[in-house]
């Protein structure tokens, strides 16, 4: 490179603004996705609300027993499975693999035992009558927003789990980083947040009355 060259290179670099975003790539990605997924959820939501406002005769087919009970089980283990992905978290940085892999699996069990949660409700829900469009007790939109936003979130919860077992067997190998570990931590985490929407908008809200 000529002087002359050289002289104009370093004059562009020296006035190259710096990045204004102080975090890795692949978490300012996973922010974004997040971002996104929450409008996703945010306008089913809405919708949802919608619906159930318009509709005179939308049911309310929940019991405590076994519903609520069921859902409150489910958002234990939920809640307990974020704790165990902040102890993956912590360790990844600490540099301990074993114990990085310890709470990824627990949080892997965790979130397999919420699915199999989920999918009994449904199984029970389906054997009560409910549909697509049908249901037993009223508004035959009810299946389609219950399903459509349970079944959404669950996806979540499976992508997730896999997500997370993906992730951990390339930490421990090397391949990844602990910044990968935090990324993960970070959808998790979302998915634990989404779900404290859904528990008092489809489920609470829709208590059978006395």
């Amino acid at each position: 490179m000529s002087e002359t060259n050289h002289s104009m290179a370093l004059g562009h670099a020296a006035n190259m603004e710096p990045s204004p975003y102080a975090i890795p790539s692949r978490k300012l990605a996973m922010w974004l996705f997040i971002l996104s997924d929450a409008c996703t959820f945010g306008a089913i939501l809405f919708a949802y609300g919608y619906l159930r406002t318009a509709s005179a005769d939308w049911p309310t087919p929940f019991k405590f027993y076994p519903s609520i009970l069921n859902v409150i089980i489910m958002t234990f283990v939920l809640i307990t499975s974020s704790l165990t992905m902040l102890g993956a978290v912590a360790a990844s940085k600490a540099g301990d693999k074993s114990k990085t892999m310890r709470w990824m699996g627990i949080t892997m069990v965790l979130g397999a035992l919420f699915a199999m949660l989920h999918i009994r409700e449904w199984a029970s829900m389906i054997g009560e009558g409910v549909r697509l469009f049908q249901n037993p007790w009223g508004s035959p939109l009810f299946g389609a927003s219950f399903f459509g936003i349970t079944g959404l979130h669950l996806l979540h919860v499976i992508s997730g789990v896999i997500a997370i077992g993906v992730v951990a067997r390339k930490f421990s190998n090397g391949s990844l980083s602990a910044g990968h570990v935090e990324s993960t931590a970070l959808y998790w985490h979302f998915v634990d947040l989404v779900w404290m929407f859904v528990v008092p908008l489809v489920y609470l809200m829709s208590i059978a009355r006395p």
